[in-house]
């Protein structure tokens, strides 16, 4: 990874993906299923995280190769459902993204940004 731009993007990446996680946290599904304002937190913390993504992918490719670990087609499918499926939107899918891969995102990030204080 490049550049101190790339590592501000990835750190708004990993917030707006813990972020998403952390709203519903403790949550039931069903809760979630009923409560718009909790949906649209959600919906709108993944679109930040999914638009970090593409931006990386965009303006740094070698990332993307360095970086197979990560969602990257998935991620760019997420954002492009949310940003343009607005109503659409599959709320089953937003929750098991936001309970497991959001998470899975965060550890992803943490692994890179702290490498060399693993020793590796």
């Amino acid at each position: 990874m490049s550049g101190d731009r790339a590592a501000f993007m990835l750190d708004r990446m990993r917030e707006a993906a813990f972020d998403a996680h952390r709203f519903v946290a403790g949550a039931e599904k069903t809760a979630f299923m009923q409560d718009v304002i909790l949906q649209r937190a959600v919906g709108m913390s993944l679109l930040m995280t999914s638009e970090l993504a593409v931006q990386l992918i965009t303006k740094y490719p070698e990332f993307l190769e360095e970086h197979p670990e990560f969602p990257w087609d998935s991620m760019r499918g997420m954002r492009n459902r949310i940003a343009h499926g607005y109503f659409d939107i599959d709320l089953e899918k937003v929750w098991a993204t936001a309970q497991i891969e959001a998470m899975d995102i965060v550890d992803k990030i943490d692994a890179i940004r702290h490498w060399r204080a693993q020793g590796e």
